[in-house]
């Protein structure tokens, strides 16, 4: 069996204060290159790159994907630029127990995340979790015949599958966002709904809230659960 791993939001709380500090650094970018580039933003600008920033999300499962499309942004320069953040260590939120977790679920495991590399080998390692994973593929490494394919591209998860060997059927995908599972639901993979980091920032680094509880499960979802540390006991559902 492999396991595909989501990083924010699954193994971690980014909502707590990373998420809302990525997106007012992408709010200052977008407004920047929306703006001349050299006077400082104003309010209004920097509303309209917040709009900007979540239509982009929600168009394309990521907001880098709108922002190289409409404005010819440079990759690599908007995903430093974002996920610049100091003290990141301080910022980490997360449950005690999931190293001890993942040691427990059979078969290899991979991080599958939108986050750039750096940002994301940080977090990891801050959590302790790098050593549980045989691979780690960030955004940078998400390519498909030279165009840039984040989640929730099939043909991105198709190659992946494929690189490993594993059939669909035979691959787990433990994430957050809805759009991504329902992607790969498509292709036979097995999928996990995490839910307990789901709600709306004050900064509105979320799209969307959080589902009320009691919400009915969609049906390419095959489990769902509060904590990943809840996999274990779950795991009779996904063979």
């Amino acid at each position: 069996m492999l396991w595909l791993f989501d990083l924010d939001n699954t193994l971690h709380d980014a909502s707590h204060a990373i998420f809302p500090l990525i997106s007012a650094n992408m709010n200052t970018y977008i407004a920047r290159v929306l703006g001349d580039g050299v006077t400082p933003a104003s309010a209004e600008q920097i509303s309209a790159a917040n709009a900007a920033r979540l239509d982009y999300w929600k168009r394309y499962g990521a907001t880098l994907l709108g922002m190289m499309r409409h404005h010819q942004v440079c990759a690599a320069d908007f995903l430093r630029q974002t996920h610049d953040l100091a003290g990141l260590q301080q910022l980490i939120r997360a449950e005690r127990g999931l190293a001890r977790m993942l040691r427990r679920l059979p078969g290899r495991k991979i991080v599958l995340t939108n986050a750039p590399t750096r940002y994301s080998r940080d977090v990891m390692r801050h959590l302790g979790l790098h050593r549980q994973f045989s691979h780690h593929v960030a955004i940078e490494n998400m390519h498909v015949h030279g165009q840039l394919r984040p989640k929730p591209s099939k043909l991105m998860l198709r190659r992946l599958l494929r690189r490993h060997g594993v059939a669909a059927h035979r691959c787990v995908l433990v994430e957050d966002t809805l759009a991504n599972l329902r992607s790969a639901r498509t292709l036979g993979v097995r999928t996990v709904w995490v839910t307990q980091y789901l709600r709306l920032s004050e900064a509105g680094a979320m799209p969307f809230p959080r589902m009320p509880r009691g919400s009915i499960c969609p049906a390419y979802v095959d489990v769902k659960v509060k904590s990943v540390r809840q996999l274990p006991a779950r795991l009779h559902r996904l063979r």
